[in-house]
């Protein structure tokens, strides 16, 4: 490939890379796997169009070490290096840790960084392309290291269960199962910064309020119904665990208050701030769970009730309950608040 030709090809294949990986981060139905499949595809993209990039570059890397440029060029190209490898070493089923991280983490971390790296260095350094960039010669060579890149992800998938690795066992998300039906005995993550002080069952309520007609606060007890469901936790962070999760549905909590016909979605909120909003379907059929297993909920696990919502990733399981609310729409600063909910003194309820 042309040289302006490749460094596009580059440029496309990261950013294609780090959308379909924030995707993956939203899907957690078996349905959606190849959500995950075009995310390695493109992963893979990236390192098949390194080898020309790099070939061409070779012969004047260490005499152009003087120039800044050379080194920003470098670094970003060390930075999806990193970011490809420790995605592989993930999926293999490496189990390293680095200063707290494992190494699907990095592989998050380092893919931002290097998307970033160079969507800077793009702004700087671009050229447009040339008509002798965009012939069909070019097209049909980017076309083939794509093919390349997609044919290498299911023949990564048979080496890893041909072998016996460890990542063969993991779920179509990548993640790793860990203390299925233990009840709590399952580990302790929260998304971003969330670590509120333990809430006193005695004076906690849930209140249940919005597009209803009758608004309550329910008790921790009120809640205790033992209405169950068996569903799998499945955390960005790379570990999935599945519970028989017991407390009360959410359709009955929303039909005791009497939702009115204009709503559509249904907000949960955290003690902390933190909240997401489901379809008024979905939301319906989920649970706020008091118990896990037969132990009731721990405070780290999102005690005094937290939402169960099968199908969704961890991070959608608001923990610390404080509020259900009917809605005509979904909240708008739901994806600022699960960023943020950590990191401020006195967040907002409602």
């Amino acid at each position: 490939m042309r040289p302006r030709a490749t460094d596009w090809s580059l440029a496309l294949a990261t950013g294609a890379a780090f959308a379909t990986g924030l995707w993956t981060l939203t899907v957690g139905r078996p349905e959606g796997w190849w959500v995950f499949a075009l995310h390695g595809a493109t992963g893979y993209l990236v390192l098949l169009l390194l080898f020309p990039k790099l070939a061409r570059v070779s012969g004047r890397l260490l005499p152009g070490m003087r120039d800044p440029r050379a080194w920003a060029g470098l670094t970003t190209t060390l930075l999806a290096v990193l970011t490809i490898l420790c995605g592989i070493a993930w999926i293999g089923g490496g189990d390293l840790v680095i200063l707290g991280y494992n190494l699907l983490n990095w592989h998050i971390l380092l893919g931002i960084v290097l998307t970033v790296a160079l969507s800077a260095h793009m702004v700087i350094r671009a050229r447009p392309l040339r008509p002798t960039d965009r012939t069909r010669r070019q097209a049909l060579r980017a076309g083939a290291f794509a093919l390349g890149a997609a044919l290498i992800w299911p023949l990564q998938e048979r080496l890893i269960g041909g072998l016996g690795m460890a990542g063969a066992q993991r779920r179509f998300t990548g993640s790793r199962e860990v203390g299925s039906f233990s009840g709590n005995a399952f580990p302790v993550v929260s998304w971003m910064a969330d670590r509120p002080a333990p809430l006193d069952v005695a004076t906690w309520r849930l209140r249940v309020a919005g597009l209803v007609a009758a608004p309550y606060a329910a008790t921790r007890d009120e809640l205790d119904v033992r209405d169950e469901l068996i569903a799998t936790l499945d955390c960005t962070g790379g570990f999935y665990t599945t519970q028989r999760w017991s407390g009360v549905r959410v359709g009955a909590l929303l039909d005791r208050a009497g939702i009115l016909p204009e709503t559509r979605w249904v907000r949960f909120v955290s003690i902390t701030g933190y909240r997401w909003s489901l379809p008024l379907a979905q939301a319906r059929e989920a649970l706020i769970a008091v118990r896990v297993g037969d132990e009731p909920l721990s405070h780290g696990h999102g005690a005094p009730a937290r939402l169960v919502a099968p199908g969704e990733r961890g991070f959608v399981w608001v923990k610390w309950l404080t509020l259900i609310e009917a809605r005509a729409e979904p909240d708008p600063g739901q994806l600022l608040a699960i960023n943020i909910s950590g990191f401020i003194d006195d967040p907002e309820h409602t």
